[in-house]
């Protein structure tokens, strides 16, 4: 897959393009509907299939107090739409001028003198340009006076609700990492590095990988059955996030302790696929509580992994 950074290293001589524009955090199974529009377009017409996005995510220039978090890194969302089969992503930097262009002034002053398009794929609720004004009906009229055809498509529904960025963003701030698994396709991933921690998890007989995650959102605090993949392997996990109230913690962690892996992890990098919620995070009276409740928490994810094949999507 070509990344282009910036309207200007994209091939000015490159092939009419089958292309879809948007943010795509998370590459979630709604905007895999409409990736797969694309991609199947472009495979009949010999042409480019193409992602246009930007950086950063616009409502951080025109919403900065909002303080919206990703569900997705840069590295994250390029190898998820790499996995789609997409050919080209071209990135967008976002500043106040762009945000101040309309719909139309967007297509003639930034993609119309770089690129041409053979047909546009969007949601139908799309929007786009300055206050979000212009909507699938500008873009069409864009399209006929440009030459290129505009498809609609249906927003992907699960359980009568809608998909979206925000609606995973709210499962995960409920814990509902099953729900957000189903909505993204895949389980959600918390990526990072290995760093020390205080050592508790070993002195309890359950020894962790403490995570310096990547990710701006984490599930909500619980503990967690996990899938972790570290050197080109993976492992049943059990994962902790949260404040560590038995021990009077004030910072929040990402702890994960691999079944059957002993190695020493410091300094790797590793993944951890949230696969469904054990229980709340709780504060115990002893250290030998805690040490029971985690013992069965190993116990009930070594029983999940018993009925549901390792890497089960």
């Amino acid at each position: 897959m070509n990344v282009w950074n910036g309207i200007g290293s994209y091939p000015a001589d490159a092939h009419a393009a089958v292309a879809t524009i948007g943010n795509y955090d998370g590459v979630h199974l709604g905007h895999r509907a409409i990736l797969r529009r694309v991609i199947d377009q472009a495979h009949a017409e010999g042409a480019p299939s193409l992602l246009i996005t930007f950086s950063p995510h616009p409502l951080s220039v025109v919403a900065p107090d909002h303080d919206l978090e990703l569900l997705q890194n840069r590295g994250q969302k390029l190898e998820s739409l790499r996995q789609t089969g997409l050919s080209d992503v071209l990135i967008i930097e976002f500043d106040a001028h762009v945000a101040e262009l309309s719909g139309e002034e967007f297509f003639a002053r930034i993609l119309a003198d770089r690129l041409r398009f053979s047909a546009i794929h969007v949601g139908e609720n799309f929007r786009f340009g300055h206050r979000r004004e212009g909507n699938l009906a500008l873009l069409r009229r864009i399209g006929a006076r440009l030459g290129f055809e505009v498809h609609g498509v249906p927003a992907v529904q699960i359980d009568g609700g809608v998909i979206s960025s925000t609606a995973i963003r709210a499962a995960l701030a409920a814990g509902d990492v099953v729900a957000a698994r189903r909505m993204l396709g895949r389980p959600y991933v918390v990526a990072g590095e290995v760093v020390r921690g205080d050592g508790r998890g070993r002195s309890l007989g359950c020894p962790t990988a403490n995570l310096a995650p990547d990710n701006q959102v984490l599930p909500r605090p619980g503990v967690y059955v996990t899938e972790t993949m570290v050197i080109a392997g993976r492992f049943p996990s059990v994962t902790n996030v949260g404040l560590r109230p038995t021990f009077g913690g004030d910072t929040l962690t990402v702890e994960t302790h691999l079944l059957e892996f002993g190695e020493d992890l410091y300094h790797e990098r590793l993944e951890v696929h949230f696969l469904d919620r054990l229980r709340d995070e709780q504060r115990f009276e002893s250290a030998s509580a805690l040490a029971n409740q985690i013992a069965r928490d190993c116990a009930a994810a070594v029983a999940y992994f018993h009925n549901l094949p390792l890497g089960t999507p």
